[in-house]
């Protein structure tokens, strides 16, 4: 009976408690709620809108093109953050142009890349004068993202950061863990600041993202001959100079043999001595047999 007491009065606790935390769950979400619907109403959700913006287009000069882009953009308060001219060649080759020179042909593709921040109020009238300088436009594009919750978030958690320090501070003391715990809240507040520092960066300088190209262009240049074979000397002289070569060659030749004199004689004697035995058994082979 008792035990049976004791596990309905540990029950009974179990279920206060989740109850009372229940219940403390509860009250904060509605003062979240609470918090929020007030600052709404109040006013602070302010638009916060991003733009960011693609172009591709053709242009007659890839260099001068990204000159007037750079003026435009800094007279209109914008900075060029990035950019970037590269050239691929795409046919090249070489003709004989004189004895020891060549033409040179070259096809090649220019391509420009920039990324800049202008003040979003221009950014039409931005592109409106890119589509004026450019040949032809491939693709636009503008994106838009509404800040305005996150910026409200992040402006709503700094306030309560700063609440929650506060307490800490009041209870805290040097040896207290709780030193720590507001360090931390404070670097959060600190994040939440810049977050909205840059939507408030976003939202006044638009990102756009310019690809620009150029025909095909050819380039002709005259360049050193790089071929050995033309300059060497003319046929008669090459013919002279290897008759020349050739008589020294069998002279060296001859001088190659005269160390070998030694084996010469040898050979000469070697030579004699199989012709007089080779001619003297031929004798013995044809000679009649004797008679009885």
């Amino acid at each position: 009976m008792k035990r049976h007491f004791a596990v309905v009065a540990t029950a009974a606790i179990i279920f206060t408690g989740c109850s009372s935390e229940y219940k403390s769950e509860r009250a904060d979400y509605a003062s979240a709620d609470t918090i929020a619907s007030e600052a709404i109403s109040n006013g602070e959700l302010v638009e916060k809108m991003t733009k960011t913006a693609d172009m591709r287009f053709r242009v007659k000069d890839v260099q001068r093109t990204k000159e007037n882009l750079s003026a435009t953009i800094k007279k209109q308060g914008g900075l060029v953050m990035e950019f970037n001219i590269s050239s691929s060649i795409q046919n090249s080759e070489k003709v004989k142009f004189s004895a020891d020179s060549l033409k040179e042909i070259t096809s090649y593709r220019t391509d420009g890349y920039l990324v800049a921040r202008v003040p979003s109020e221009k950014l039409d009238d931005f592109t409106n004068q890119i589509a004026g300088i450019s040949v032809f436009v491939d693709n636009q594009s503008l994106k838009m993202q509404d800040k305005s919750l996150d910026y409200l978030e992040n402006k709503l958690k700094a306030e309560n950061r700063i609440e929650a320090v506060e307490r800490i501070n009041k209870i805290a003391t040097k040896k207290s863990a709780n030193v720590a715990s507001s360090l931390d809240i404070k670097d959060d507040y600190v994040d939440k600041k810049i977050e909205n520092l840059s939507i408030d960066k976003q939202v006044k300088y638009s990102t756009i993202t310019l690809s620009f190209y150029q025909d095909n262009t050819i380039k002709t240049m005259i360049v050193a001959n790089d071929n050995i074979y033309d300059y060497k000397p003319e046929f008669f002289r090459r013919l002279g100079l290897n008759l020349v070569d050739g008589w020294m060659y069998f002279k060296e030749f001859i001088l190659f043999l005269s160390r070998l004199w030694m084996f010469l004689v040898a050979g000469v004697i070697a030579f004699f001595v199989i012709k007089y035995y080779t001619r003297k058994q031929s004798i013995k082979t044809f000679l009649p047999p004797p008679s009885n």
